[in-house]
């Protein structure tokens, strides 16, 4: 029960976080990281290289990437309910709370993986039907975030779902 109240404030609290800085990270994906918003968070590189992960890290976005290639076919076609959209956001959600719980990274590299993070959260809100956007797009939020985590984390053999 104690783990369970643990779990739940960790994930209240990035959620909390992640909402806070939501229009940050929409507004720098938009414009691809240039320097026009200077002084906000963006996703960067460690000195050139891509930051080291952990094995807790790994499996959870291994298990995000899954559920996504297994949906998007069925997204593509828009063969997609909201009882499906529900359920993909609740694996997102698991995994990312799996992910706040077990992981252990550098400070930086941390503070790196909270902006992708934030992006997973946001697609699992859209595609819980809680925000403005569509279900379909909290999908696609998703997909770029997990294409991020390919780009600027170390996972050896990973390849981002409908990438």
């Amino acid at each position: 029960m104690k783990t369970t109240r643990l779990l739940a404030l960790a994930t209240f609290t990035l959620i909390a976080g992640a909402s806070a800085s939501l229009p940050t990270l929409a507004a720098d994906a938009h414009h691809h990281h240039d320097d026009s918003h200077a002084g906000e968070p963006t996703l960067r590189l460690n000195a050139g290289r891509q930051w080291a992960t952990d094995t807790p890290l790994r499996q959870s976005m291994d298990g995000i990437n899954r559920a996504m290639a297994k949906a998007l076919p069925a997204i593509h076609h828009s063969r997609f309910g909201e009882a499906d959209y529900d359920a993909l956001a609740a694996a997102v959600n698991r995994n990312v709370a799996y992910a706040v719980e077990r992981c252990k990274l550098a400070p930086e590299a941390d503070a790196q993986l909270h902006l992708v993070i934030a992006e997973l959260l946001a697609g699992a809100e859209a595609m819980e039907g809680k925000a403005a956007a569509p279900r379909h797009d909290g999908a696609v939020r998703v997909v770029q975030a997990l294409k991020s985590y390919a780009k600027y984390f170390r996972h050896p053999g990973f390849k981002a779902a409908g990438g």
